[in-house]
């Protein structure tokens, strides 16, 4: 192990205000790197429900949620129940929800979506609560045009990555 696994990072992690320094940077660090990804494709790479996952990443990283599995496919599982409830209440090409309002459609939509989206998830053990932000994202009509749906995920796998390289960088430890 390195000094700065087994030292400087892992003290500072056991202190409270070291804890919330650390994860508050690399909250930071990874999501200023999807936000300039965006920048340079032009294409939403920074949405709401990365917040929460970077958060678990760095605040719990031993946390089942906080698993790279469980991240990858959580968000994939959200951004797909979304997506087919966009398509099964006929909301595909319409005003988004906060544009046009909310509607018993995008209100059914968005319900079911996080409903079968924490079935599957909770069926295949792999908890991530943040995917049901992404889950809303694209069944309430945020993003849904396939080039932003392809940028939501692999937003996604960036800041898996980061975090998880980050975390057993610095920490030499990351929830399996």
């Amino acid at each position: 192990m390195t000094e700065l696994q087994g030292g400087v990072a892992t003290r500072l992690r056991e202190r409270r205000g070291g804890a919330a320094a650390y994860a508050a940077m690399l909250c930071l660090i990874v999501l200023a790197l999807a936000g300039a990804v965006g920048i340079a494709l032009k294409q939403p790479w920074l949405f709401p429900s990365l917040g929460p996952t970077v958060m678990l990443f760095f605040e719990s990283p031993e946390q089942p949620s906080s698993r790279p599995l469980n991240a990858l496919v959580g968000h994939a599982v959200g951004i797909l129940a979304g997506t087919a409830c966009l398509l099964a209440f006929g909301l595909q090409g319409q005003s988004s929800v906060p544009e046009a309002g909310l509607t018993l459609s995008s209100l059914l939509a968005g319900a079911i979506s996080v409903a079968i989206t924490t079935l599957v998830l909770t069926f295949l053990r792999l908890p991530h609560p943040p995917a049901g932000a992404s889950t809303l994202i694209v069944s309430l009509g945020i993003l849904t045009q396939p080039p932003q749906l392809v940028s939501m995920m692999a937003a996604v796998i960036l800041i898996t990555l980061a975090g998880w390289g980050l975390n057993s960088l610095l920490i030499g430890r990351q929830a399996t």
